[in-house]
């Protein structure tokens, strides 16, 4: 899974500097991707713009951004179920909102 944060149009930092955190707003978002033919096919992808999109409502800029993707016990079910057909994954996007 790809994540591209240049088209996002707000600058984006992955990390702060070191004994300084961002200060802002913090957020998490979780959305879900699916995958198909035991992870070989893309059904759908979270997109990273329409995550943040209501948090980057007059050009602030994002800091200290993670991304994080497993698998829940229902994911694990379904997964199991459709004996790998298909195939779903959480995704939590977490950062900080910072005016600049």
């Amino acid at each position: 899974m790809t994540f591209d944060a240049t088209r996002l149009g707000v600058p984006v930092t992955m990390a702060s500097a070191a004994g300084t955190p961002a200060e802002g707003q913090p957020f998490s978002v979780t959305s879900r991707a699916v995958y198909a033919f035991w992870g070989l096919a893309k059904l759908s992808e979270p997109s990273l713009r329409k995550a943040l999109a209501a948090q980057l409502v007059g050009g602030k800029q994002v800091a200290d951004v993670r991304i994080r993707v497993r698998s829940k016990l229902s994911d694990i079910i379904i997964t199991g179920l459709t004996l790998g057909l298909v195939v779903p994954r959480a995704v939590t996007i977490e950062g900080v909102v910072v005016d600049k």
